[in-house]
């Protein structure tokens, strides 16, 4: 099997920045859209990020059967896929558009808009997924695609947090801001998935190019290590996304210092480059699974710290979204690499190799994830009595933001943590049952 060229790993990287230009500005600003631009009430928004998610999670594994089913002699299983990401991305455009109606026809819009962008998206990120277990079978090469991707999202996640999120302050006109942006996304998004569609070559064949239902369910229900990797990255992602959904109302209104959300875009640059160029190495000595575990550890420290900084101290506060920062990174890194394994355990237990579905379960519950943190924090601010617009808000809307950044995102990731012991596929196992695979294949 061919060594990766640096070409396909950084086309493959390319395809994340595309996915992010989707699903990171939905992440970060969809939330305060709804709520501060479409004028939907905070608990209606939560409910419908909330509903959709969850739907979105029926439709990733519904485009992992599709995948699995669907094989082309000339471009592969996966690659032509890629070739229809402009959809979602111009469906996208349309989600930052609700129309000024009557609050139920607004309402209506926002759940037909972003449902259609869960269907279109499945169709393309769960495809893009399955990539790195066709590309290469090798734990290291795997971690560079691994990063590869964590650094294509980034770039993505940076513009938003330099030069998007300064626009958003008082007095700005932000219906304007998202419609410039999602639009340049829209081209320059197509643009990227046709990319990585043309230069990422699939090396890993399928031992079965048309997988029925019966084979797919079969191969999940022996795949231990996928259920626990599931299990403990939607309880992960749940808290990483709640961080993730509140920070822009944390350093607003609780901090008082939405200028520092550059700084946190700069942090996350730099933590996400070094860890890119690092992550190999401690996977290599240690493993992923402690990798995994010792980087969300840092999640759970960086959510107490969040809870509890004072408003007067807010560089202890910064430090804590800092931390989380770190944990996001490196379980990102080694979350796709870790798929990728169960891809091979699967295979070695049935004689299947189910790809598709495997990918699509992880994604499924990364939006349940995404899904539960964004409710989580819609929800805490109709508690706490969140005032959209208002100067300043009242100590309880405060405490519930305090509560939806720092304590509950922390105790998620402690758990996702503590899951993770369970999971008992070492990078040594993975070795010796690819080991086990080239022999039987010869």
């Amino acid at each position: 099997m061919k060594k990766l060229s640096r070409l396909s790993v950084f086309a493959y990287g390319a395809g994340d920045a595309a996915n992010s230009m989707i699903i990171s500005t939905g992440n970060m600003f969809l939330l305060v859209y709804y709520t501060d631009v479409a004028g939907i009430g905070a608990a209606a928004a939560g409910t419908l990020l909330l509903l959709l998610r969850v739907f979105n999670a029926f439709t990733d594994i519904a485009a992992g059967r599709i995948v699995d089913r669907v094989h082309s002699r000339r471009w592969g299983k996966f690659r032509p896929f890629l070739m229809f990401g402009f959809i979602p991305l111009l469906l996208s455009v349309a989600v930052f558009h609700v129309p000024d109606a009557d609050p139920s026809l607004k309402l209506l819009y926002a759940y037909c808009t972003y449902g259609l962008v869960c269907i279109a998206y499945s169709m393309v990120n769960v495809p893009y997924g399955c990539l790195v277990g066709a590309m290469t079978q090798d734990a290291t090469q795997r971690a560079r695609l691994g990063g590869a991707r964590t650094l294509g999202g980034l770039s993505v996640g940076a513009t938003l947090g330099f030069f998007i999120a300064p626009l958003l302050g008082a007095g700005q006109d932000m219906q304007q801001v998202f419609t410039w942006l999602t639009i340049t996304f829209a081209v320059v998004g197509s643009a990227l998935y046709a990319f990585t569609g043309a230069a990422c070559v699939e090396q890993v064949p399928g031992s079965v190019p048309r997988i029925t239902l019966r084979q797919s369910m079969a191969a999940l229900k022996a795949n231990s290590p996928l259920v626990i990797l599931c299990v403990s990255s939607v309880l992960f992602v749940t808290g990483t996304s709640a961080t993730g959904a509140s920070q822009f109302y944390y350093l607003r209104d609780v901090l008082s210092r939405v200028d520092l959300f550059p700084l946190m875009a700069a942090a996350q640059v730099v933590i996400t480059l070094t860890l890119a160029v690092l992550i190999p190495r401690p996977v290599a000595r240690w493993g992923k699974r402690a990798v995994y575990s010792a980087g969300a550890s840092l999640g759970a420290v960086g959510g107490v710290l969040v809870f509890l900084a004072p408003a007067e101290v807010p560089l202890l506060g910064v430090a804590g979204l800092v931390l989380g920062l770190l944990a996001s990174a490196s379980v990102s890194i080694v979350t796709w690499a870790l798929i990728a394994d169960t891809v091979e355990y699967g295979e070695w237990k049935t004689g299947v190799r189910v790809q598709g579905i495997n990918y699509a379960l992880l994604a499924a519950t990364r939006k349940l994830g995404m899904g539960f943190g964004a409710g989580v924090v819609a929800f805490c601010l109709a508690w706490g009595g969140y005032a959209s617009g208002a100067a300043g808000q009242p100590e309880s809307a405060t405490l519930a933001i305090r509560a939806a950044a720092g304590l509950l995102p922390g105790a998620l990731v402690l758990a996702a943590v503590g899951i993770m012991y369970w999971y008992r596929l070492t990078d040594r196992k993975h070795a010796e049952l690819v080991a086990s695979l080239s022999r039987d294949a010869t």
